[in-house]
């Protein structure tokens, strides 16, 4: 694996743009370094390196996963997520920690909300046993990251959305005074008010919210 990363890391400083990157770190606040890739390259190189090299499995794809996470560009970053994404469907149910390794690693909004509602939500419908004794305990971290993939991973369930769960969750933490819990809690309210907007009102009009929670669930209400 580490002469794989070291192939990956080479076509993406080929093809990176030492322009755009300074752009992107101040975007993501110098939280990480750059090569200037934009998605649609970084996901093309990715796919061709998949077709060329293979998709690692099992202890491989984690291990490829974590020498990633140890590099300064983001961008490595992404490619282990993409690749871990396209293993989901064969994982098996204690795949769930490293799942939470990986929220927990390196974390910031871009890799939190696209393990969340795509990878944690896959792998809690493919076993929902692990529901919600995974949500409860994400939620009741000290960890920000795990309390918002609590409350993102239905995100994309619309009519298999358990609402009291999401509401339960919400709730937990309405008192949070992070911004990332907030916005995410008003995230999941406003994508679960395209399925059920009745509910979704009723539930910020009859709790204490915080004003960025409320302000965001009831976007797509107000605009409908």
């Amino acid at each position: 694996m580490d002469q794989y990363l070291k192939h990956v890391k080479t076509v993406f400083q080929e093809h990176g743009n030492p322009d755009m990157a300074p752009f992107q770190i101040k975007y993501m606040r110098n939280q990480f370094n750059y090569y200037g890739l934009k998605a649609p390259v970084w996901l093309a190189l990715t796919k061709d390196i998949h077709r060329e090299k293979g998709l690692p499995a099992g202890e491989d794809l984690k291990k490829l996963a974590r020498l990633c996470f140890e590099e300064e560009y983001r961008e490595l970053h992404y490619f282990a997520l993409e690749s871990v994404q396209k293993s989901m469907k064969h994982q098996e149910i204690g795949f769930i920690d490293f799942l939470e390794e990986l929220i927990t690693t390196r974390s910031w909004w871009d890799t939190v909300d696209w393990l969340a509602p795509k990878m944690l939500a896959t792998h809690l419908k493919r076993y929902p046993s692990l529901v919600p004794s995974i949500p409860d305990r994400f939620i009741e971290s000290d960890n920000i990251w795990l309390q918002r993939s609590a409350i993102l991973f239905q995100l994309k369930y619309k009519q298999s959305t358990d609402a009291a769960l999401l509401f339960r969750l919400i709730l937990r933490r309405a008192d949070s005074k992070e911004f990332f819990i907030q916005k995410g809690a008003g995230w999941a309210l406003r994508e679960y008010s395209k399925t059920n907007p009745d509910t979704v009102v009723e539930f910020i009009e009859g709790n204490k919210l915080a004003a960025l929670t409320k302000r965001e669930g009831m976007k797509w209400v107000s605009l409908a």
